[in-house]
C-alpha cells in the first residue's frame, strides 16, 4: 500500500541519516503550522552569525523557516547596530550651560515670578549672555519651575517686601525680673530699614498707658518724617479702640494679624527673638529702672552698629579716608589705638652706617 509517508521517504536520498530526516520532518511540520514563528533578536543574531558565510545557492537548499535574503538582511542590520554603538559620541546635543548662568536664570525666575522664559532670555541678552530661549525654558523645566502664569501668586512675604516702606509692626513681649515680677515691653519696628523703637516697659499695661505709647509713637514718626501708612499688630486685648483711634488720627491704618498666626507679624517676632537671645537671656534684670537702660542701649546698637542692619547699609554714604582714620581712635577708657602699619625698609638696619663726626 502506497502511503504519503512512504512517498515522502522515497523522494529523500538514502544517504541522509535518520537524525537528519527527523529534523527535516520537524521543519516540515513547523512550516505547516498556521501561526507564523517569531524570532527574537538573539535568534536572529545566532542564525545570521552561522549562515552569513554561505552563498545564496546553498542557503536555498537548506530547509529554513525564512528566506536566504532575510538571513543576509539580519546580518547587515547586526553590523549596522554594532557600528552605530561603537561610533556614537558619549555626549549628544549642545554643550552644557555654565553653572553660573543656570543659577542666574533660577534667580531671575524666583525674584520675578511674573516673567516667563522669553523675558528672562531678554534680560540675559542685556547682560551680554548668549543663550537660546529654549535653553532657558529647559533650565526652568529641569528645576521644576512652572510657567509664569502658574507661579504668579502673591504670597504674604512678597506683599510685605513690596510694601515695606509703608509698613510698621508692633508687639508686646514680657520679661521676668530676678524678683519674679513680670514686665511688658512695647516695641515698634520699620519693615524697610528694620529700625527698632522701644517705647516703654511697665508691669501693668493699662488702656491709658497704651494710648500714651501710641501718642509717643506718633510724635516719633512725625519728627523722623516717616512715610508709614500701615501698622501691623496682633489681636491682643491690650490694644484698645482708643489706641487704634490715636493712630488713625495720625494717618496710620491698623492691620490685625490672624488668630494664632505669628508669621503674619514675623519681622517683629524675629526681633523679639533676637532681643531675648542677645540681651535678656544674658543679663540679670532687677526691676523696670534696670531694664529700660539696657533696652535703650541695645536699641542703639541694633539701629546703628549691627552689621546686619539693612537700613544702615542703604543710607550710609561711602566712607572716606578721614572717616577711616577717625574710626581708628577708640573712645575714652578703651584700648589704645594701634599704630599705622609701615612698609619695612628695603635696606636692612644692620647695613646702615653712620658717618664719623
Amino acid at each position: 500500500m502506497d502511503s504519503p509517508l512512504r512517498r515522502a521517504m522515497l523522494r529523500v536520498p538514502i544517504i541522509h541519516p535518520p537524525r537528519s530526516l527527523a529534523l527535516r520532518h520537524q521543519l516540515l511540520v513547523l512550516q505547516r503550522q498556521a501561526r507564523k514563528p517569531v524570532f527574537t533578536e538573539t535568534d536572529r543574531a545566532i542564525l545570521a552569525g552561522l549562515l552569513h558565510q554561505l552563498p545564496k545557492d546553498k542557503l536555498r537548499h537548506l530547509l529554513l523557516l525564512v528566506r536566504p535574503d532575510t538571513i543576509l538582511r539580519w546580518h547587515r542590520n547586526l553590523l549596522k547596530r554594532r557600528h552605530a554603538t561603537t561610533c556614537t559620541p558619549k555626549r549628544r546635543g549642545p554643550p552644557p550651560t555654565v553653572r553660573s548662568v543656570r543659577a542666574l536664570v533660577l534667580r531671575l525666575a524666583r525674584e520675578n515670578s511674573s516673567r516667563g522664559y522669553r523675558r528672562i532670555h531678554g534680560e540675559l541678552a542685556t547682560l551680554c549672555i548668549k543663550v537660546a530661549a529654549s535653553t532657558v525654558w529647559e533650565i526652568l523645566r529641569e528645576h521644576g519651575v512652572p510657567p509664569a502664569p502658574q507661579r504668579h501668586n502673591t504670597t504674604w512675604a512678597d506683599f510685605l517686601r513690596s510694601q515695606a516702606d509703608a509698613l510698621l509692626a508692633c508687639d508686646f513681649f514680657e520679661n521676668r525680673t530676678l524678683t519674679g515680677a513680670r514686665l511688658y515691653v512695647f516695641a515698634v519696628i520699620e519693615h524697610s530699614t528694620r529700625r527698632i523703637r522701644v517705647l516703654g516697659a511697665t508691669t501693668h499695661p493699662t488702656a491709658q498707658w497704651v494710648v500714651q505709647v501710641g501718642r509717643n509713637l506718633f510724635m516719633d514718626l512725625e519728627d523722623a518724617g516717616s512715610r508709614s501708612r500701615f501698622l501691623i499688630r496682633d489681636r491682643d486685648s491690650k490694644f484698645t479702640q482708643a489706641f487704634d483711634a490715636v493712630l488713625a488720627d495720625a494717618g496710620l491704618r491698623i492691620v490685625s494679624s490672624g488668630v494664632r498666626m505669628p508669621r503674619m507679624n514675623s519681622i517683629m517676632e524675629r526681633w523679639i527673638q533676637t532681643c531675648r537671645r542677645e540681651l535678656l537671656d544674658r543679663t540679670l534684670i532687677w526691676n523696670q529702672s534696670n531694664l529700660l537702660p539696657a533696652l535703650r542701649e541695645f536699641e542703639t546698637f541694633y539701629n546703628e552698629h549691627r552689621p546686619q542692619n539693612v537700613g544702615a547699609r542703604r543710607s550710609a554714604p561711602p566712607a572716606t579716608r578721614a572717616d577711616q582714620r577717625a574710626r581708628t581712635h577708640q573712645p575714652p577708657g578703651g584700648p589704645p589705638p594701634r599704630p599705622p602699619r609701615r612698609n619695612p625698609s628695603r635696606v636692612p638696619a644692620y647695613r646702615l652706617t653712620r658717618p664719623d663726626n
